[in-house]
């Protein structure tokens, strides 16, 4: 199981550390959720603001990550380094595509503002993802 190749630092479980990670970026960027995905929209972690619900989230990252790959196979198009979504009122959802030791995985954040820069910590929370991988 993908939880389980996390290293497990003190006494956190692999998914607690990418919680906390999410967490991070969550409070850092104000944004109202943060969610690690597979490529089949089955949740890794998350952390949210009250209110907010993961397993739905999941669920939209999957069918945009599914979008996106029917993109790629019948356009040409390369793989997605980025997919973004904005409604009405300004929030933008990002799903961030990744590779850590074969396995295909999404950061999706939700952002409030769509003038909001999110980038250097999205960046970020990949790079402290893939460290706390097991190698």
């Amino acid at each position: 199981m993908i939880r389980e190749k996390i290293i497990a630092k003190g006494n956190k479980s692999g998914s607690a550390q990418l919680s906390d990670i999410l967490a991070q970026i969550n409070q850092q960027g104000n944004f109202s959720i943060a969610i690690i995905t597979d490529q089949n929209g089955f949740p890794v972690a998350s952390a949210s603001a009250p209110g907010e619900d993961p397993d739905t989230q999941s669920a939209v990252v999957a069918l945009i990550q599914k979008t996106a790959v029917q993109v790629h196979n019948q356009l040409g198009m390369a793989q997605a380094d980025e997919i973004s979504l904005f409604d009405a009122e300004g929030q933008r959802l990002v799903c961030r595509p990744f590779s850590v030791n074969d396995y295909d995985m999404i950061l999706a954040v939700r952002i409030p503002d769509k003038k909001q820069s999110y980038r250097r910590l999205t960046n970020q929370a990949i790079r402290d993802i893939k460290k706390s991988w097991r190698l």
